[in-house]
């Protein structure tokens, strides 16, 4: 069932986040999908999913990328998404003084130059934690973590937003806000 969850997990979040059109689904300007016309879009491309299975997944995903409408007929993932339909009205909320970015070190020298740029998405995701930047740094290869001077940010006019599940999201981060934590992994 593991591998089913994951699985799921993961085609979710490619038709949720990137690629809707890609199974004959629409989402609305907040990345809403309809729960049974993602039933049967997915359904009319091979896929076969149910409400429990859905429910599994949202319920059991770790990093909280789904959420369901109070309603119980909606979906949608909660951040992350390079789709041009979507864009999720978030609330401006003032950041803590610090957050952190996991990354790669083969990464850097272009970060370095650039800064964190949300390339083919619409926001840079930052998290709360060292813990949960370095896992994601691990993800992309050997990890580092950045931190981001957030307050400093947010003092000089840059708009922070976070997303349901807690990752911190911003356009963009000059590298002039950015440091790197020694000792990292």
């Amino acid at each position: 069932m593991a591998d089913r969850l994951t699985e799921t997990s993961k085609f979710l979040s490619y038709v949720l986040r990137h690629e809707p059109q890609a199974i004959g689904l629409t989402l609305d300007s907040e990345g809403w999908a309809r729960i049974d016309a993602l039933i049967a879009a997915a359904a009319a491309n091979g896929k076969v999913l149910d409400r429990e299975l859905i429910q599994a997944v949202v319920d059991g995903n770790d990093k909280k990328r789904f959420s369901i409408s109070p309603d119980g007929d909606r979906m949608r993932a909660v951040q992350g998404h390079s789709t041009a339909e979507v864009a999720i009205a978030y609330a401006p909320v003032e950041p803590p003084e610090q957050l952190f970015h996991g990354t790669a070190t083969r990464f850097l020298a272009s970060i370095r130059a650039e800064g964190l740029v949300p390339g083919s998405r619409h926001h840079v995701h930052l998290s709360p934690d060292v813990e949960t930047a370095m896992a994601v740094g691990r993800r992309h290869g050997q990890p580092v973590v950045l931190t981001v001077a957030a307050g400093a940010m947010h003092c000089q006019g840059f708009v922070f937003h976070r997303a349901d599940n807690g990752v911190w999201l911003t356009k963009a981060v000059p590298p002039a806000f950015l440091g790197e934590m020694k000792g990292s992994d």
